[in-house]
């Protein structure tokens, strides 16, 4: 069965937070793929989220506190995984798909998570398997601890795209993952390619306190409200949806 959109409502905050930040001199940018992936700690009582701090030298959200996250790469899509994503996950990510919703592409955002996870973080979200089929560098240290990407407990929880009249969007889908299915670490404690600075296991009301990106709290309060009444987060429950329609910011569920 093929899901759809409902409970459309005007985001009246996001609204404004998208007209104030709108640049119509900018040429017209289409949203890429992208996925981020939000881990949660439930070994001591409050569950604690990671975050980190974007690196100021970046274009994008420089200085902003995140989630792991970035662009799907074409090679996503082609990474042996040791599962697969739940029946329900697939179900809703291929909603409203707009630059493709093949089973290929849906798992590729959640690798893709995994992925920029491993590189931002120095975090192995996987299970042992053979990854004799693993290609490229990205996975080089999977491949010495004989892991693969584990997808099946990964639970999408929220997506949001990157409202017009910006130099860079993106359509990006929010996972959720319980930090017992980390494999393995770095023992650097961050990730190689040095874009995440000062990780850090934070509550979400903690969280609140960083410097956010608007879509980041949002998604968080979305978190907390789930969590509150679907601590399993499962499959089935509602999942937000944030995009641009006109001149307002609407949110939807999936």
């Amino acid at each position: 069965m093929m899901r759809h959109i409902d409970n459309i409502e005007v985001h009246p905050e996001l609204t404004d937070n998208a007209l104030r930040l709108y640049d119509g001199a900018l040429p017209k940018v289409r949203p890429k793929d992208a996925a981020t992936l939000i881990i949660l700690d439930h070994d001591h009582g409050t569950p604690k989220i990671l975050m980190g701090r974007r690196h100021k030298r970046h274009r994008f959200m420089p200085g902003k506190f995140v989630f792991p996250g970035g662009r799907l790469d074409a090679s996503d899509r082609f990474v042996p995984c040791a599962d697969d994503l739940h029946v329900g996950v697939m179900e809703k990510l291929r909603c409203e798909a707009r630059n493709g919703s093949s089973d290929r592409r849906m798992r590729g955002l959640a690798v893709c998570a995994i992925r920029e996870t491993y590189e931002e973080a120095g975090l192995f979200i996987a299970a042992e398997g053979n990854p004799s089929k693993l290609k490229g560098e990205d996975w080089d240290a999977f491949k010495q601890r004989a892991l693969l990407p584990k997808l099946s407990p990964l639970r999408f929880i929220g997506r949001a795209i990157t409202p017009p009249g910006r130099s860079r969007r993106f359509d990006t889908r929010f996972f959720a993952i319980d930090a017992s299915h980390i494999a393995d670490r770095l023992a650097e404690g961050t990730g190689p390619s040095g874009e995440l600075e000062d990780l850090h296991w934070l509550t979400i009301s903690d969280a609140h306190d960083l410097d956010l990106p608007r879509i980041t709290k949002e998604i968080l309060h979305e978190l907390q409200e789930r969590l509150n009444e679907d601590p399993d987060l499962t499959p089935q429950s509602p999942t937000p949806f944030f995009f641009m329609r006109g001149k307002s910011m609407f949110r939807a569920e999936i």
